[in-house]
């Protein structure tokens, strides 16, 4: 049964066994997602088991998960990844067999790019959408882009001016992922105000990206000079410091919540979904869980609360503790300048 991501919420009393959910939009994937496996796990269904059709990938894996009991007693999870959204023969014939084999114990949800008519056409697809619920996660524009923003507006319990609204949606029409970061900020720095358009054009640049999430991806890369460039030009524009803190804070916690996670043995593939971190992004992460240690991690978490502290206790903003804190992504340079403390 074809159900739209608006439309979610009000399907999931009774979760059926398959969930399709395809769809390049990946803000709608994500949340669509969330919202499976929260009433999934209202259902009772407590263990997560992650598969993903890689060129190593054996499809009797699928079929044997499907007719094991778990080892810890539990209703179980299946989230199925088919990068390319094409099961191939092998994947069509074991969607058959567990079609044959009813398992009220398991929710199957299947993740996959837009899937096109050959594939919405084809057998395997129409025998799981028959007996399940096909989630099409399409970035939604116009009137439906519209009722999008009134629903995240309201969810995030903001107020805006009808100018600002407007634009909002002449900002991010396209873009779901950047207009939800526009409203975690707005919420952050104007939670109980009348957000103007004139408010609205002195936070956010006149397009759907922000240069705070561009300084974030520019440390966790290990950018040096770059992000220290841009940290100058977000100073020398008037960038509010609780945004940039926010989004520095943010990643360095989801660092250390990565790393711990490493550390105990949890593989990457099953944190990046965990954490709903994007494709796009995951090389990012990647790279600085590689080059930086735990202690590197804890310490900067440990700066990162002093600089948030005193901001929020005495109004400082520390641009030059904010400096500091960036070029502590280097460990390189985290281990001459660990020594040094904030103020």
């Amino acid at each position: 049964m074809r159900v739209y991501p608006d439309q979610l919420k009000n399907n999931l009393a009774k979760l059926p066994q398959i969930c399709l959910l395809f769809g390049d939009d990946l803000w709608l994937v994500e949340d669509c997602k969330k919202q499976l496996i929260s009433a999934a796990k209202k259902q009772g269904f407590d263990e997560r088991v992650q598969l993903i059709q890689d060129p190593h990938f054996n499809w009797h894996d699928l079929i044997q998960e499907w007719q094991s009991m778990s080892l810890f007693a539990s209703r179980r999870i299946i989230e199925l990844h088919l990068p390319n959204g094409k099961p191939g023969t092998d994947g069509a014939n074991a969607f058959q067999t567990i079609l044959q084999q009813a398992n009220p114990d398991i929710v199957l949800i299947i993740q996959g790019p837009k899937a096109g008519l050959e594939q919405t056409n084809s057998k395997w697809f129409k025998s799981l959408d028959s007996q399940g619920l096909y989630i099409p996660c399409a970035t939604p524009e116009g009137k439906q882009f519209e009722r999008w923003l009134d629903n995240r507006i309201q969810h995030y319990k903001l107020t805006l001016h009808h100018d600002a609204k407007a634009m909002m949606f002449n900002l991010f029409e396209g873009n779901l992922l950047a207009a939800e970061q526009a409203m975690q900020i707005l919420q952050l720095v104007n939670p109980n105000n009348n957000i103007s358009a004139e408010q609205l054009s002195d936070y956010f640049e006149d397009q759907s990206r922000f240069s705070v999430f561009q300084l974030t991806d520019a440390i966790l890369n290990n950018h040096q000079k770059q992000a220290q460039h841009m940290l100058a030009q977000l100073q020398g524009e008037g960038t509010a410091m609780p945004i940039l803190m926010w989004a520095i804070f943010k990643e360095i916690t989801l660092l250390l919540n990565l790393k711990l996670a490493q550390n105990q043995g949890e593989p990457l593939t099953k944190l990046w979904g965990q954490y709903r971190i994007w494709d796009k992004r995951k090389p990012l992460y990647q790279a600085a869980l590689t080059r930086l240690e735990l202690h590197h991690i804890e310490h900067m978490l440990s700066i990162a609360s002093t600089l948030e502290l005193n901001l929020k206790q005495q109004g400082i903003e520390d641009w030059i503790g904010m400096s500091h804190l960036c070029i502590l992504f280097d460990p390189r340079a985290h281990n001459r300048l660990a020594h040094i403390e904030l103020g």
